[in-house]
């Protein structure tokens, strides 16, 4: 069958479907020749076949049934009474039919029967005033095949396959998952009891269950591609009314999905093609003055990667302007214009998530009323997904989300705070780090009162687990620290926990009332020796903790408010020296990484000093350059401040690395030069503060473009 396989499958499994209700249905209308409701259903499923073969090139299996539903329709409209001889015919057709589909079946192709008597017989019997012939055909009648004995005959492909109502698959689901739950108390049982014979039953038990667990998961999983299939006709709608050519392409269709979650993003993914071709791609006359194709091209790509599945939603189209972006927030009040100022280009991307947020001119029937992307956001993170947006001016926008595989059994790791413990979704987990004695009085620091932990030269934030979740304020009375390193969105932080237990699967469960407006928690679960562990939501536990933004509140803007803690106004910086004297701020969240880099290892480009950094080239700025000014004596090694931002590097080249400080500043503005943001009073010492925009500039690209165009890995 080729590549249309998938779908003739399911069409002989319809249509066989259909064939055998047809065989019951027109023996009980010879009982019941007025019933309008057996003859509709009737007519229904020749009509089914007739229009699908149509579309399958079956030809002649159209034509049969076609004659088929031009007497039925009579039939069904009361224009003529349903007799044995008509009965007859349609039973004729029934066999026909059959025939054809296994033929198509076995070869691939429909056969070269020759049912011209047969489709005869019934236009003579749709026509007024048939001449009434004998009721039962002549068994060599070759219009008449003998059906075969077993309900007019079997197919190897409708054999294979039954339907089963969702509601089933899913109490089955539920069972599999109290079945995980009393597997993993005999184990537990079994790893505490000598008894080889138990131990042995509670193997071939683990083994048994996880087979049946990923069988019954199967039955549950659906392709990408069934939501995908509404958008070609979505797109083609969408932009006939906006005037303008799109065209869609998939890669990934066969990519599976758990059902609950394909039903979770059909609505979030409409909202993103719906904006990809109103307020990306551009009109044709505009595509080509850019020097573009006519037609816009919309990408849906879907792939797994590291246990769950990537899908990326792509055009060609002008991109997202981050002025416009800033422009229209503070049109709606969403942030005021000296924060749309300082906002970064990241930030600015972010605003498109924002409750209320459109860049529509005017309020339409396909925009503008600022619901969309903050629905796409909400409900993507509510089964546990995240969703990021890159563009490019003038080239395009990318967003890719990233969602479980499954909601209903997860791998998760358990980790305990006192006597309680808690599961956490091996999707977020990164690594696990422990520090003993001394290494935790050395690399564990403290930024404004927060600790902090430096993770290969890098500042990774720490959050308390108990101080998170208002236990009781304690100290840990072991000398040694469990940090579970965890990725949130774009963020990573350490959750400091008592004791770190075994990874396992866990069945999920939702809260109760009470702890549901609990935004760190996603659930529950039972553990193996039945007490209840409480599953960790690592985002919102993340949001809770102030480590990474709510998609809820507004952005609070800026190069220097990028760094504000809970303390209004209180600034987290990294002091660094420039010559003997002068002293340079940089906003602590900006910075990725301190290093320290042999000047050998210095290489040149057109764009000027490179290193090989991590796997890709980082490029090379000197805050002199930056600032106009000589520094200090060259250094060896080189004093390098990783600056990041949208995924990009960039390192800064700067004399001292003096100091991490928490400061609130009073920033004076007067006569600076472009390439500071101003200056302050920080640990009693007049300090300028880096505009880091200024960054780009250097390398000869406005407002930090260079940064990000300029750094691609």
């Amino acid at each position: 069958m080729g590549e249309m396989d998938d779908v003739v499958r399911e069409f002989l499994v319809e249509s066989h479907e259909g064939l055998d209700r047809l065989d019951r249905d027109l023996l009980a209308l010879e009982q019941r020749p007025k019933d309008r409701e057996l003859l509709a259903g009737v007519f229904r499923c020749i009509h089914t076949i007739k229009g699908t073969c149509g579309f399958l090139g079956f030809s002649r299996l159209e034509s049969v049934s076609h004659a088929g539903e031009t007497l039925l329709s009579l039939l069904r409209d009361g224009a003529l009474d349903l007799t044995p001889e008509i009965t007859s015919a349609l039973l004729s057709l029934v066999d026909a039919v059959r025939s054809i589909l296994a033929s198509i079946e076995a070869a691939g192709a429909e056969s070269q029967d020759d049912h011209a008597a047969l489709i005869e017989r019934l236009d003579r019997l749709a026509s007024p005033g048939a001449p009434v012939v004998s009721p039962v055909p002549s068994a060599a009648s070759p219009e008449s095949p003998i059906p075969a004995p077993i309900g007019g005959g079997s197919s190897a492909v409708s054999d294979a396959s039954i339907r089963v109502d969702v509601g089933l698959l899913d109490r089955l689901m539920n069972l599999v998952g109290e079945l995980v739950l009393a597997r993993n108390q005999i184990l537990q049982l079994g790893a505490t009891t000598r008894d080889p014979a138990l131990h042995a039953g509670s193997q071939r038990l683990d083994l048994i269950t996880s087979a049946l667990q990923e069988g019954v998961m199967k039955t549950r999983m659906q392709p990408v591609g069934n939501v995908w299939s509404r958008f070609p006709r979505v797109v083609r709608d969408l932009s006939v009314a906006c005037r303008k050519q799109v065209r869609v392409e998939m890669e990934g269709q066969e990519t599976e999905l758990d059902r609950s979650i394909v039903e979770a993003i059909k609505d979030p993914l409409t909202h993103i093609v719906r904006n990809a071709v109103d307020h990306g791609i551009e009109r044709p006359e505009v595509r080509m003055a850019a020097g573009k194709p006519a037609a816009g091209r919309l990408l849906l790509r879907a792939y797994h990667e590291g246990g769950q599945v990537n899908i990326e939603i792509s055009d060609d189209g002008a991109g997202i302007d981050p002025e416009r972006i800033r422009r229209k927030a503070v049109e709606r009040e969403l942030i005021t214009a000296d924060e749309a100022a300082r906002l970064t280009s990241r930030e600015a991307l972010d605003l498109i998530f924002a409750p209320g947020f459109s860049t529509a001119e005017a309020v339409t029937n396909l925009s503008g009323r600022g619901v969309g992307m903050d629905v796409v956001r909400t409900n993507i993170e509510k089964v546990g997904g995240t969703v990021d947006i890159h563009s490019d001016p003038g080239r395009g926008t990318t967003l890719n989300i990233r969602i479980p595989l499954t909601l209903a059994i997860i791998p998760a790791l358990i980790v305990g705070i006192g006597a309680d413990r808690f599961a956490i979704p091996q999707a977020s987990l990164l690594e696990l780090v422990r520090l003993e004695d001394d290494d935790v009085r050395g690399r564990i620091e403290s930024v404004y009162d927060a600790p902090v932990y430096r993770l290969r030269g890098e500042l990774l934030p720490l959050v308390r687990l108990d101080r998170a979740l208002g236990f009781d304020a304690r100290e840990s009375e072991e000398a040694s620290v469990n940090i579970v390193v965890l990725q949130a969105g774009d963020r990573r932080f350490g959750l400091l926990v008592d004791r770190i237990h075994d990874a396992e699967e866990i069945v999920v469960k939702p809260l109760g009332r009470q702890l549901q407006g609990i935004g760190a928690l996603a659930g529950a679960t039972i553990m193996g020796d039945g007490t209840v562990a409480l599953i960790l939501d690592v985002l919102g536990l993340a949001q809770h903790a102030g480590v990474a933004p709510s998609s809820k509140e507004r952005p609070r803007g800026g190069i220097l408010a990028a760094a504000c803690d809970a303390h209004e106004g209180r600034q987290a910086l990294l002091v660094v020296g420039h010559g003997e004297r002068r002293r340079v701020a940089i906003p602590l969240a900006l910075v990725s990484r301190l290093e320290e880099i042999p000047a050998s290892r210095i290489e040149w480009t057109g764009q000027g000093e490179v290193v090989q950094y991590r796997g890709t080239i980082l490029p090379l700025v000197r805050l002199s350059s930056v600032l106009g000014s000589d520094g200090g004596a060259p250094r060896d090694p080189m004093h390098v401040v990783v600056y990041a931002e949208g995924g990009k590097c960039i390192g800064l080249v700067v004399d001292h690395i003096l100091d991490i400080v928490e400061e609130t500043l009073a920033v004076s503005k007067r006569a600076v030069p472009a390439a500071l943001y101003g200056s302050a009073v920080v640990h009693q010492r007049v300090t300028e503060l880096l505009n880091v925009d200024a960054i780009g500039r250097a390398m000869g690209a406005p407002d930090g473009a260079g940064l990000l165009a300029g750094t691609g890995s």
